[in-house]
C-alpha cells in the first residue's frame, strides 16, 4: 500500500495537507505506522508550489528518510516544470536521489525523463492515465520492460474505465501494475484493486474524504481505512458529508 502524501494540493485544501519537509516527514511516518509500505510525495517550494529543484527535492527526501525506512518516490509531473528540456535539467541536477519517480507517459518528454532516471539508478513508475494516449505510448516504448512498475491512474469512478485501462496496458511489459483512482473514484478503484489483487495507493493526493464521506484528518487515517479493506464496501464521496 503506497501512501500519496499531498499531490498538487495546497494549503487551500486544508491544514491537514503536508507541505514542508518536516510536515511531510511526520505525515509519512504516521502513514507508515498505519500500514503504508511505500511513499509518494510532491516536494513543494515555501509558497506551496510543486517543484523539481534539487534545493527542494533534496531536503524533502532527507527529512522523510530520517523518519521511515520504506522506499520514497517523487513526481516529475509537467505541471512542476512545463518545459521538457528544463524538466530534464532539473532531474539531472538532483543531488539526493529518490528510490523511484513517477513519469506520466502522456506528457511531452516522458521517454527522456524516464531514460535519465533509469541511467541514474532511480526506479520509474510509468504513469498511465485513463483518457490519455499514455497506454498507447507506453506500449510502443522501448523502456516498458525496464520500469519499476506501471502506475495506472483512473480519472473517473467507473470500474469499466479501470478494466479498459488495464486491458490497454496489457501484460507484455512484465512489470507490476499499481491501480488507483482519484477524488470520487479513489475508494471504488481502490476496492477494485484489492479485489483484483493489485498493488494500490491511498492518501490526501487522491482524496480528502473517508469512505463514509467524512473529511479525512490525515494520511494515516486514510491509509488505516484502506488497509482495513476500504471501509468494507462503503460508498465514496468527494463532497463533505451532510450535517446530521
Amino acid at each position: 500500500m503506497q501512501v500519496c502524501l499531498n499531490g498538487a494540493r495546497t494549503g487551500a485544501d486544508g491544514t491537514m495537507i503536508p507541505l514542508t519537509p518536516d510536515g511531510l516527514a511526520e505525515s509519512a511516518a504516521s502513514a507508515v505506522g498505519a500500514g503504508a509500505t511505500d511513499v509518494h510525495v510532491h516536494p513543494k517550494t515555501p509558497c506551496g508550489r510543486d517543484s523539481l529543484s534539487p534545493r527542494v527535492v533534496g531536503p524533502v527526501l532527507e527529512a522523510i528518510r530520517a523518519r521511515v525506512s520504506v522506499s520514497v518516490g517523487v513526481t516529475t509531473g509537467a505541471w512542476a516544470e512545463p518545459d521538457p528540456g528544463a524538466r530534464l535539467e532539473r532531474v539531472r541536477a538532483w543531488t539526493v536521489l529518490p528510490d523511484h519517480a513517477s513519469v506520466n507517459w502522456h506528457e511531452p518528454g516522458a521517454e527522456e525523463i524516464a531514460a535519465l532516471l533509469i541511467e541514474r539508478g532511480v526506479g520509474v513508475e510509468a504513469g498511465v492515465w485513463s483518457g490519455t494516449d499514455g497506454a498507447a505510448r507506453f506500449a510502443r516504448s522501448p523502456l516498458r520492460t525496464r520500469v519499476l512498475r506501471v502506475l495506472a491512474e483512473v480519472t473517473d469512478p467507473h470500474e469499466e474505465t479501470a478494466h479498459a485501462l488495464l486491458s490497454e496496458i496489457g501484460t507484455d511489459h512484465g512489470r507490476p501494475v499499481l491501480l488507483h483512482g482519484e477524488d470520487e473514484g479513489a475508494w471504488p478503484i481502490l476496492r477494485l484493486a484489492l479485489k483484483l489483487g493489485l498493488p494500490t495507493r491511498m492518501g490526501l493526493e487522491d482524496t480528502l474524504y473517508l469512505p463514509n464521506g467524512q473529511r479525512a484528518r490525515s494520511n494515516a487515517e486514510l491509509v488505516r481505512e484502506a488497509v482495513r479493506g476500504a471501509g468494507n464496501g462503503a460508498t465514496s464521496h468527494d463532497e463533505p458529508a451532510p450535517d446530521i
